[in-house]
């Protein structure tokens, strides 16, 4: 849990809270789902807040469009595995086993319930600053102008639309000091006879930018 509290960059003053939110619901009645709920409203509450204040000219279909691809579950999903939270996670031993703990959906679930026990252990400012540090880089990259669907999402349905397997990315060096680190990340897609490599100062990234190459060379085009 210290691990945990380190990666999300605040400590309970209640650690019940944490223990409850990290807890699967096959681990018994004392689960997260209801964290989960109140965790998932104050997200899509302070993500809608930060792209209205964000984009000044959008209007409400484009807005609503910009959060949702923000708040879905592969996105949080990302954000939970970026925060190592799969790690923590207690589940039943059947669940576990099963490796639960590596799913989207437990992974998504949990990020929530996460939100919504930093709320009830400090308060709704504080929850926002939280959640806005984990997604200022999605954030940042966000255009109204842009597809909505980031290169691995268009790479992704791409293959699947072909009955083709995912693509698989390992990361294959990691350089510089803890502050500023420069990740490269390898592409294995299926109907490319070479791995395609990306690089940036954050895993995500990186393995955005090896998905954007592989577009490109399957012709289809994408910009950052």
């Amino acid at each position: 849990m210290e691990k945990l509290q380190r990666s999300l960059g605040y400590t309970f003053a209640n650690q019940d809270w944490l223990v409850k939110a990290v807890t699967h619901r096959s681990h018994g009645k004392r689960n997260n789902e209801r964290l989960e709920f109140l965790g998932d409203s104050i997200l899509s509450f302070v993500i809608a807040d930060a792209l209205y204040q964000r984009f000044a000219d959008a209007n409400e279909g484009q807005l609503s469009r910009l959060r949702a691809s923000l708040v879905k579950q592969q996105t949080l999903a990302e954000i939970a595995r970026e925060l190592e939270l799969g790690d923590a996670l207690i589940m039943g031993t059947g669940e576990l086993k099963s490796g639960g703990f590596q799913r989207d959906s437990v992974l998504s679930d949990a990020l929530e319930a996460i939100i919504g026990a930093i709320y009830l252990d400090a308060s709704v400012e504080v929850a926002r600053e939280r959640i806005l540090h984990w997604f200022l880089e999605r954030l940042e990259c966000m255009t109204t102008e842009q597809s909505h669907k980031d290169a691995k999402t268009k790479l992704q349905e791409f293959l699947q639309a072909r009955q083709e397997p995912l693509p698989n990315y390992v990361i294959v060096k990691v350089s510089g000091p803890s502050h500023d680190q420069t990740f490269v990340v390898s592409c294995k897609v299926s109907c490319l006879a070479e791995s395609i490599e990306g690089v940036g100062n954050s895993r995500r990234i990186a393995e955005q930018n090896a998905a954007t190459s592989a577009l490109n060379q399957l012709g289809i085009e994408h910009e950052h």
